[in-house]
């Protein structure tokens, strides 16, 4: 056990993953989440959710003194924590999830669909970019990774994935007003 206060993150940190062990890899990589987007999913504030989390001093001595250009991302629990992306485009409109007559289909990048995942279908956004869903009815927002396209249903902006959907709380209504923030 730590003595002393919980661990606390840095505020420029993002959730970006859903992982259920603590490991600190001794690579020298950068923030790269794009290699877990398809389980991506934003949480609450980084010092909130390790409020009650006590680490062994290793790992703390390890997390403190990484430097920001050689961090990994620091997986605590079920939760990946990483410097924040950059947005650089926002749009707002509606949101749809796909019904389960896509579930096993190939999407347009090859992959087979499957509904618990973090993706997505846009009209227009390059596959495989990562965008923030956020929920305007209830403030929730997730990460996806564009992987196909649509909806092809007019005044909709982004189809996502059940698991998304799920996340952001959106699977009754089957559709919220949304803004979608593409990320560097």
């Amino acid at each position: 056990m730590i003595p002393g206060p919980p661990l606390q993150l840095a505020s420029n940190c993002c959730v970006a993953g859903n992982i259920a062990l603590l490991s600190l890899p001794a690579y020298s990589f950068g923030c790269e989440a794009s290699r877990h987007a398809d389980t991506t999913r934003l949480a609450g504030e980084p010092s909130k959710v390790l409020e009650n989390i006590n680490l062994s001093s290793t790992v703390a001595s390890s997390v403190s003194s990484a430097s920001p250009s050689t961090a990994m991302p620091v997986s605590v629990l079920p939760l990946w924590y990483c410097h924040k992306q950059q947005v650089v485009q926002t749009l707002v409109g509606k949101a749809s999830w796909y019904g389960p007559g896509f579930f096993g289909r190939q999407t347009v990048t090859g992959e087979v669909f499957r509904p618990g995942t973090m993706t997505a279908a846009h009209r227009s956004l390059p596959l495989g970019t990562r965008v923030r869903v956020t929920n305007f009815s209830n403030s929730r927002s997730v990460v996806v990774r564009i992987n196909d396209r649509g909806p092809y249903i007019s005044k909709r902006i982004i189809d996502l994935a059940h698991g998304a959907a799920c996340e952001l709380g959106l699977v009754r209504s089957g559709i919220a007003q949304v803004r979608v923030e593409v990320l560097h």
